[in-house]
């Protein structure tokens, strides 16, 4: 598996391929990794440095479809129907008496997120147990369940701790040993766990394109693999097929044609993993096509960057019918141009600003706010580097950056555990960032912060300055951290 062949040889121009790289980069969308499969050979394979082929990928609710396949494989071992009622499976989890809704509720409703209602944040949560809030907080069951479609984060991490009980075994190892050795990938996988031990199936699989690519092979393949069913092909066939609509919204999104266990249906009959952020591995089982992207996309803008990636790649199979086309040289060569020296997005600006010498070395003094800020400097090597050195509520911080390009090192605040989410790390570790400053305006400065590692998520702090004051505008995407790198500071001289 992951033979390479030409696009051509696959059925698709590279001139087709090189538009949607040059597309990604123009309008910045800050994309980490693209691949492209036809059958099990790879024609478009693409990573924005520092990311690579083994460089494992925080999947976030692509994990969700992972848990439904350990879900499949223990109805195979006969560990239980999808027609039981979850609660039935957890009653040593249940301390209150259960509404009708919730014990009514079954492993298939489960799957097909057509529950009675998502519960309340995790990250919120005093109880650690997310299993036991989800039968006994009031808030999971306001409507019958197998009525809508509701997206439901932690209904699928109370199938990812069935998983955990019935198999006697962590999720990834239970799939480990019954699928992912068996295909020969996920060496450097691993998934992060919840603050009460359980895996984190509904979010936290770290993975790469290559391992994504070869489960949805798996699949379009009925979950046979060298000649041995590894899952049942009655359960695959269910899983990705569109078993209840998703009427949430009427305007049809490309990856929002229908669900199936943990699985979106897509358009051209494919199925897709589908998480935040713009983590995708869609199976096209009619063209035998396969496409994975990771990506950080979070914030505002998420679903339509979500939307315009997948769109590019749909629409570049328009005039796709299998067959192998001529060689194209000029094709090639663009393609070949469009890759080469692909890098993580950095915000860009001018290339200096005559203001630059007189805010270097300058300390702003702030007033009280709500990052905790009370003071900042910037520190110019040149017109291509420096610093942000700054105190916050945790001490003194110094953020090195590069100008229009990344710098990468650790950001400099306590992450969350390396094993244990949402649990802040008792052993000082820090996460991987990629930080890049622009001059957007003579006296305006836009920071950004990527942090590239088991979480994702990013900070932008703008700086405008006047006179002797300086005002920062700071947002932050990502899950329950940077929370204190949002909000307005106001900032002076004196």
């Amino acid at each position: 598996m992951f033979e390479k062949i030409t696009p051509e040889a696959a059925g698709i121009r590279s001139d087709a391929i090189a538009r949607i790289i040059e597309r990604i980069n123009k309008r910045n969308i800050p994309i980490h990794s693209l691949l492209m499969m036809r059958g099990d050979k790879i024609f478009g394979e693409f990573y924005w440095e520092p990311y690579h082929k083994d460089y494992p990928h925080r999947m976030y609710s692509a994990t969700k479809s992972y848990t439904a396949l350990a879900i499949g494989l223990l109805a195979d071992d006969g560990k239980l129907s999808l027609d039981d009622k979850i609660a039935e499976l957890f009653t040593e989890k249940i301390h209150s008496e259960l509404s009708p809704f919730i014990d009514g509720l079954t492993v298939r409703e489960m799957l097909t997120m057509s529950t009675t209602g998502n519960g309340p944040s995790w990250f919120t949560l005093d109880d650690p147990d997310r299993t036991s809030v989800y039968f006994n907080n009031k808030k999971t069951d306001p409507h019958p369940s197998g009525t809508v479609w509701q997206y439901d984060s932690a209904g699928s991490q109370v199938l990812a701790a069935l998983v955990d009980k019935l198999a006697g075994k962590p999720l990834f190892d239970f799939l480990r040993e019954r699928i992912f050795d068996k295909l020969g990938t996920f060496k450097n996988a691993s998934m992060l766990r919840t603050r009460n031990g359980d895996s984190w199936g509904d979010s936290a699989l770290l993975a790469t394109a290559r391992d994504g690519a070869s489960v949805a092979r798996l699949l379009m393949q009925g979950g046979r693999w060298n000649g041995e069913q590894l899952i049942s092909e009655a359960f695959v066939k269910e899983a990705i097929s569109p078993l209840v609509s998703i009427s949430d919204t009427p305007w049809g999104q490309a990856v929002r044609h229908g669900y199936g266990y943990q699985i979106w249906h897509t358009e051209r009959g494919g199925f897709a993993f589908n998480g935040m952020g713009s983590q995708l591995t869609i199976g096209l089982p009619s063209d035998d096509i396969i496409f994975a992207v990771n990506a950080d996309t979070q914030g505002p803008l998420d679903r339509v960057h979500k939307e315009l990636i997948v769109t590019m790649l749909f629409d570049m199979l328009e005039d796709y019918t299998g067959e192998a086309l001529p060689a194209d040289a000029e094709g090639a060569a663009r393609l070949a141009k469009a890759s080469e020296s692909l890098k993580l997005f950095a915000v860009r600006g001018m290339a200096d600003s005559p203001f630059r010498t007189e805010l270097d070395g300058v300390t702003y003094h702030c007033r009280e706010n709500a990052l905790g800020f009370t003071e900042f400097t910037f520190s110019f090597k040149d017109a291509t580097a420096g610093s942000l050195r700054y105190t916050n509520g945790s001490g003194e911080k110094v953020i090195p950056f590069r100008v229009n390009e990344n710098e990468f090192g650790n950001f400099p605040e306590l992450g969350y555990s390396q094993d244990l989410g949402g649990t802040r790390t008792t052993d000082g570790s820090t996460y991987r960032d990629a930080v890049s400053l622009a001059w957007v305006e003579e006296r305006k400065i836009v920071l950004h912060i990527q942090i590239i590692d088991r979480y994702l998520g990013s900070a932008t702090l703008v700086f405008g300055f006047k006179g002797g004051y300086a005002t920062v505008q700071a947002t932050k995407a990502g899950e329950n951290f940077l929370g204190g790198y949002e909000g307005i500071i106001v900032a002076s001289q004196e």
